[in-house]
């Protein structure tokens, strides 16, 4: 169990940025002023329960560069000390994506992590915005085909 735990640790995290769905070629960008708006993104610390403990995962705020959103992660195993690990994360967010949550909309997303060793793990979720510079974040991790983790947590648009 706690092998499967230490796997999704990295793939999690790419689930906490706000999430991203396929950009569509006819979609024109955001104006500069609200590209600011949506330059950093930051991801309220998020734990879990595993089978005998828990799992905090803490997050430098996230930057944007074109569409992509990245960052670096720390998780925190307790109290198997020694599954603790760090890794980096990115996720796609177009603009039309961005448009929807300003609008108060849904916005499905799926990602990557990788850990240290560079092991990606599968994402899914959706962001409910509260408003137009937060909401709320549920994040699906699949460790495995048969096991899959559930995070909720906030985020929040920094620009």
């Amino acid at each position: 169990m706690l092998r499967i735990c230490r796997r999704w640790f990295g793939g999690i995290l790419a689930a906490l940025a706000v999430g991203g769905l396929a950009a569509q070629e006819d979609t024109p960008p955001i104006d500069d002023a609200l590209a600011s708006f949506y330059e950093r993104a930051t991801v309220a610390p998020a734990k879990t329960s595993i089978y005998v403990g828990n799992v905090k995962l803490t997050m430098k705020p996230f930057t944007r560069n074109g569409d992509v959103y990245s960052s670096t992660y720390d998780a925190k195993v307790f109290p198997f000390f020694f599954y603790s690990e760090a890794g980096r994360i990115s996720i796609t967010i177009t603009d039309e994506d961005l448009r929807s949550l300003a609008a108060g909309e849904r916005v499905y997303f799926n990602g990557e992590g990788f850990d240290t060793s560079e092991e990606p793990r599968k994402i899914e979720g959706h962001a409910d915005p509260a408003d137009e510079r937060s909401g709320k974040i549920k994040v699906r991790v699949w460790v495995s085909k048969n096991i899959e983790l559930i995070f909720n947590t906030i985020y929040r648009f920094d620009g």
